[in-house]
């Protein structure tokens, strides 16, 4: 079924739900969200993130997801059309995905290395997955930047090729099967996880009421907390927007705003457990950055024995589904702006020759972040700005430090404040044709939302700019 814009539809309500978990659960919650955990002191992180979720992120899921099947139309068009003042907006919230998806491939050209070595290790007993220090491996595996650069431009291939496919027959086909697999893969690693030995110091990381670092250092775990919470959900990036205006006009817009939020917030949580009770059963740090996953992983598996190459492959293809549904939705929400563009301009809409645009976009940034090796390669420097020890921190503080709260701020004061019941109708639409959420949502959109956005973005602020 096809729309009048010819930009697409989905073809069932389950076929989004899984689309949009895909973008919201990826790398946000496997890659990122563990060691941000680690750096925000566990409990003391996860209580704000879980606050957030409920007060920011449900109201502002149900915003994007009916502003953008009320107006059919991307982030900047669909702010325009809500407001003609605000459509700056939509235009900064279009921005974000080309920052993201600047590392998004790199991670992923890593996640998909380590998916061929791990099929490589069930067959071959002396590779290196099952032999070698995983320390050494991943700081070896980032610092061939020729090598990296390729697993990079091949995962940026395999996007593309998904994204042709367009909504119904390339996102909604791969999400479909993928996101399902994706939840019953994590189930099984969080059950390995949990029964390590010495795997209880991690669940009391996780879930012991410690509120200590709030005292040392509130606006940083709400800041972390925050700027994750964005990320994961993938709020203010255009992607949910662009989603919502693929849409069918049947469908419960706050039972599906729930569903993916609670649902993301799951399996963030799941992640947690997946990678917490190892790092502390192996003496890692919990706070070990970005390279957090794949090291402590990588020493879980070791442990398991012959058990463990199977769970390997299992985990690796895992991260693999997540990483590459994240991407697909960064991707769309850029390409579905430009084709709204195009549209307006009354000139033709080739979902292939603008998606090869975001390519090559894409595959600039992702080539910076790549060559820098993390931090590694001095040569990269001059590209530290904002005080940033590393390319992908100068993309991640850009897009999920400032902008994405920055953005659902300013969305925050348009619906609660400018237009007030502007989507009251266009939430009415589906299911049992209530707003059954309207007193929450309308509190939180006007009231709650903005205070504690205010916050997040003050913090990354003060993070970048006021050392």
């Amino acid at each position: 079924m096809e729309q009048e814009n010819n930009k697409g539809q989905f073809n069932s309500n389950f076929g989004f739900l899984m689309a949009a978990l895909g973008s919201a659960v990826g790398l946000g919650n496997l890659w990122s969200f563990p060691y941000k955990l680690g750096l925000g002191g566990g409990f003391a992180f996860l209580i704000i993130y879980t606050i957030l979720a409920i007060v920011v992120g449900y109201p502002l899921m149900l915003s994007e997801i009916a502003l953008g099947r009320k107006t059919q139309k991307a982030a900047i068009e669909a702010y325009k059309e809500a407001d003609h003042r605000f459509k700056f907006n939509g235009v900064l919230q279009t921005i974000v995905p080309w920052f993201l998806i600047c590392f998004y491939c790199t991670f992923g050209g890593y996640i998909t290395k380590y998916l061929f070595e791990s099929i490589q290790a069930l067959f071959m007993k002396n590779s290196v997955l099952n032999t070698g220090d995983p320390g050494a491996l991943f700081g070896g595996m980032i610092g061939n930047v020729g090598n990296s650069v390729a697993w990079m431009t091949g995962f940026l291939v395999l996007t593309m090729v998904i994204v042709f496919g367009g909504v119904s027959g390339g996102i909604e086909k791969f999400c479909k099967i993928a996101m399902p697999a994706l939840f019953f893969l994590l189930i099984a690693v969080v059950i390995r996880s949990c029964t390590l030995p010495g795997a209880g110091p991690g669940l009391k990381f996780l879930f012991y009421p410690d509120l200590s670092m709030w005292k040392s250092n509130f606006f940083e775990v709400a800041r972390l907390a925050g700027g994750q919470m964005f990320f994961s959900l993938s709020l203010a990036s255009g992607c949910i927007i662009a989603y919502g205006s693929y849409l069918g006009k049947k469908e419960n817009l706050e039972s599906n705003a729930a569903i993916i939020t609670v649902g993301d917030s799951l399996v963030a949580v799941l992640a947690g457990m997946a990678i917490m009770p190892a790092v502390f059963a192996f003496g890692l740090k919990p706070g070990g950055g970005p390279g957090l996953l794949f090291i402590s992983m990588t020493t879980v598996f070791q442990s398991m024995g012959a058990a463990g190459k199977i769970f390997q492959l299992a985990f690796w293809l895992l991260v693999f589904f997540a990483a590459l549904s994240s991407s697909i939705g960064m991707m769309e929400a850029g390409i579905s702006a430009i084709l709204d563009s195009r549209i307006k301009a009354g000139k033709p809409a080739s979902r292939v020759k603008v998606s090869i645009v975001m390519a090559l976009a894409a595959f600039v940034g992702n080539f910076l972040t790549t060559a820098d090796c993390l931090g590694g390669n001095p040569k990269m420097n001059w590209f530290h700005i904002l005080g940033q020890s590393d390319v992908l921190s100068v993309w991640d503080s850009i897009a999920e430090g400032v902008l994405m709260p920055l953005t659902g701020l300013i969305m925050a004061i348009l619906l609660g404040w400018f237009v007030p019941h502007y989507l009251d109708d266009e939430i009415e639409n589906g299911g049992t044709r209530t707003f059954k959420t309207r007193g929450f949502y309308n509190f939180c959109i006007k009231w709650i939302g903005p205070l504690f956005m205010a916050m997040i973005v003050y913090g990354s602020f003060k993070d970048a700019f006021i050392k």
